[in-house]
């Protein structure tokens, strides 16, 4: 099959072909209809092993973890869930199905977990991917391929939304409008919020930013974010949630919240960071860090797309074949501009 491979950080992924996977008895494997690019697949395409941070991916690695696709092979004991040619979403990982960490939803937290996409196990950048049965949930016949390799990415903005407590008629201010920033203000409109501020320093994507529910955008270049802020909404914002994960942010989102604030750390920072506690220990904060997210909330996101409740088409940039990939993905590197980029194999 084809799959698009990394070898080093900084070169060009290529097209090979590559081993079609096979199912063992939990597993499930799906012909990938639509992946989208993530911005911690680029990051992870230049982690050198001597950055300190996340592990660098292992040569002949295939990267994608944000994929829909088509059943074509179902393990025996997944037999009783899954037929060949059922539309289908998962969880990027393999995990046993059977733990307390997965029984829960949290089945990254299953001690033998293996991910999909991320270095371990290949991911959806490929025709076929394979996937654990337990982590595997049908796609509405409402969802198309593209709406369908959203749910990941959408499922990380509701799980940090989630953490942050919202209560209608709050309000909040997103820092970064890249695809997670974008869906987390999609969510922060649904759970009833008011006011909900986007800053980021592209004008292309604080304009989708409205078109996704923000009722308001804010240049972090050229404009001062918490006066931009307190003008639209008459205060600070009851909830920061902070969408870039680069060092600074965090501090940022210290100095923008109120006394008795809640922020939620949503964006991966993967170098070291200095922040200055005595900003959030003066004011009382309350800072939460979220990771990944729960199969409830995948079931939650595919529910409301089946029902047209959220509509994240804004998000999408555009869809790509194998030809056209390897340079689209590099070109995501420099360009802000973009936002969801799917591969169509």
């Amino acid at each position: 099959m084809r799959a698009a491979v990394f070898h080093r950080p900084g070169e060009q992924l290529t097209v090979e072909q590559v081993p079609v996977p096979e199912a063992a008895a939990d597993e499930v494997i799906i012909a990938v209809k639509s992946c989208g690019i993530c911005g911690s697949d680029l990051h992870m395409a230049e982690v050198h092993a001597a950055d300190g941070g996340m592990a660098p991916l292992p040569p002949g690695a295939v990267m994608g973890h944000e994929f829909c696709g088509e059943v074509v092979e179902v393990g025996s004991a997944a037999a009783k869930s899954f037929k060949a040619g059922q539309r289908v979403t998962a969880l990027p990982f393999i995990a046993c199905g059977t733990c307390l960490a997965c029984l829960s939803g949290n089945g990254h937290r299953c001690a033998s977990v293996r991910s999909v996409g991320l270095g371990q196990e290949p991911g959806g950048y490929a025709e076929f991917v394979r996937v654990g049965s337990s982590d595997t949930l049908h796609l509405p016949t409402g969802v198309d391929w593209q709406f369908g390799a959203l749910v990941e990415p959408l499922a990380v903005a509701l799980h940090g939304v989630h953490a942050a407590r919202l209560s209608p008629g709050e309000n909040v201010l997103i820092m970064g409008a890249g695809p997670i920033g974008l869906a987390t203000a999609l969510w922060c409109r649904y759970f009833g919020a008011q006011h909900v501020v986007v800053s980021d320093r592209v004008p292309e994507r604080l304009a989708l930013a409205e078109r996704l529910g923000a009722t308001a955008s804010v240049n972090a270049t050229s404009e001062d974010v918490i006066g931009s802020f307190k003008r639209h909404a008459g205060r600070r914002p009851d909830v920061v949630i902070e969408c870039i994960g680069l060092p600074g942010t965090q501090q940022l989102a210290m100095n923008y919240a109120p006394t008795g604030g809640r922020i939620v750390i949503v964006g991966v920072c993967m170098a070291a960071d200095t922040i200055v506690p005595v900003k959030a220990i003066t004011k009382e904060l309350q800072v939460n860090y979220v990771f990944c997210y729960r199969r409830q909330d995948f079931q939650l996101t595919l529910d409301l797309l089946d029902r047209e409740i959220i509509n994240p088409e804004a998000m999408l940039t555009r869809s790509v074949t194998f030809a056209e990939f390897p340079q689209a993905f590099e070109s995501l590197k420099s360009d802000k501009s973009a936002c969801k980029v799917m591969l169509t194999p």
